[in-house]
């Protein structure tokens, strides 16, 4: 549901992020999202755009002061108007006095052309002509959707598999002397309910959650403007992902309006000039579904795998793994989980990785599954709780023997 509009979100007791009433929406590929509505909250004036202006200007007559109007122009336009007719006619009477041969003459060019003119050869691109094993094709059952593409989707994984090293993070908390991992922890859990709230794709979350990594990762920042740097990040995140991201003043409202608008446009500005402007950072929740799919996987195990992902995102720990690494052990460990298997040659192939190469990130999220719930960080288990999530936060956690032996295969 939306943020209300009535009344604002009370503030968390001891924290600046303010907490929002925890809903739940539907998984967000299942169909088509009912966006919210841009208007102001109630009582506010209501907003006008100059681009309908700018765009009908043309169609609008402004009389300036002084300035008489032209009678001239109205004469020749009608003259003008009136002479299109006889144009006509005096062509047509052109064109039907020509001789049968005449016609033929004036044609023989053009089909001598057409007939010179070598048949065309739709060339096959370089990239395209790598075979895939027939047992690891996942995407030639959507050849006739030109909206999955299914000829670049191998290249365009490989491609982001090979931007994540560009995007390498280290734990960046001793270059924050007022933050900690719980201040960060906290921010996210609240990032979540904004994006519950506003009905925002998962992917917004993720690249919002890795652009705030990014810029604390570079620049200091006071604990006062940490909410800042999260809600700007989502701002910028919704602006690249979402169809109808949320405006300015909505992420001023459910920060409870502890910052000015200036305040919010700069810190945009610092973020993009931070980053450098490249923000199409990887993230995991697309490898995770990319995964997921060379498997089959039902919805269920998808969406016990998002729930694993949507966790990590609160451990400082796990900040310096890859996407697609830990994409790969949040699946794993869902596969697992349901019995559903282990690292198959087919994921080996699309992923790049061994089970061995997943085993340490498997392990950590396993150690942080174990811990007990914080009641200040209920965001993210309060949502796959819901039925809509096949409520899969509830599900026992696998035994780690069994684990451990899926690690060992």
């Amino acid at each position: 549901m939306p943020v209300p509009r009535g009344k604002k979100p009370t503030t968390t007791t001891g924290s600046k992020i303010p907490k929002l009433t925890a809903t739940t929406t539907e998984n967000q590929e299942e169909g088509p999202q009912v966006k919210r509505s841009s208007s102001p909250p109630h009582g506010a004036p209501k907003k006008r755009t100059a681009f309908i202006d700018i765009t009908n200007a043309h169609k609008v007559h402004i009389s300036l002061p002084g300035r008489k109007k032209d009678g001239s122009k109205k004469q020749a336009k009608k003259t003008s108007s009136t002479s299109v007719p006889a144009k006509n006619q005096a062509n047509l009477k052109k064109s039907s006095s020509l001789s049968p041969e005449e016609t033929t003459d004036v044609a023989a060019p053009v089909e001598e052309l057409a007939a010179a003119a070598p048949p065309a050869v739709r060339e096959v691109p370089a990239h395209l002509q790598k075979q895939i094993p027939e047992e690891f094709d996942i995407d030639s059952d959507n050849s006739e959707d030109c909206y999955m593409c299914p000829e670049y989707a191998k290249d365009i994984f490989d491609y982001l598999k090979q931007r994540e090293e560009k995007f390498v993070l280290c734990n960046y908390m001793s270059k924050q002397p007022s933050l900690n991992p719980e201040m960060r922890a906290i921010l996210i859990d609240w990032l979540v309910e904004v994006q519950e709230n506003f009905e925002l794709y998962h992917e917004t979350l993720y690249l919002a959650v890795k652009m705030a990594d990014h810029y604390l990762d570079q620049t200091p920042v006071h604990r006062e403007m940490l909410q800042l740097v999260g809600s700007t990040a989502m701002l910028i995140a919704s602006k690249f992902e979402e169809r109808s991201p949320p405006c300015v003043d909505d992420f001023l409202y459910i920060c409870d309006d502890a910052y000015k608008r200036e305040e919010l446009i700069s810190m945009e500005a610092n973020i993009l000039q931070t980053l450098r402007f490249d923000i199409n950072i990887p993230i995991p929740y697309r490898f995770l579904r990319r995964y997921a799919k060379c498997v089959s996987a039902g919805m269920d195990t998808l969406t016990l795998a998002r729930f694993y992902c949507e966790m990590s995102l609160m451990e400082m720990e796990l900040v310096s793994e890859r996407g697609s690494l830990l994409a790969s052990a949040c699946l794993l460990m869902a596969l697992v989980t349901k019995d559903l298997g282990g690292w198959s040659p087919i994921l080996q192939f699309h992923s790049g990785y061994q089970t061995s190469d997943l085993a340490p990130v498997v392990r950590k999220l396993y150690t942080m599954l174990l811990a007990p719930p914080d009641d200040k960080l209920r965001a993210v288990r309060n949502k796959y709780s819901h039925k809509v999530f096949f409520e899969v936060a509830t599900l026992p956690l696998i035994n780690i023997d069994v684990l451990e032996s899926a690690l060992s295969q």
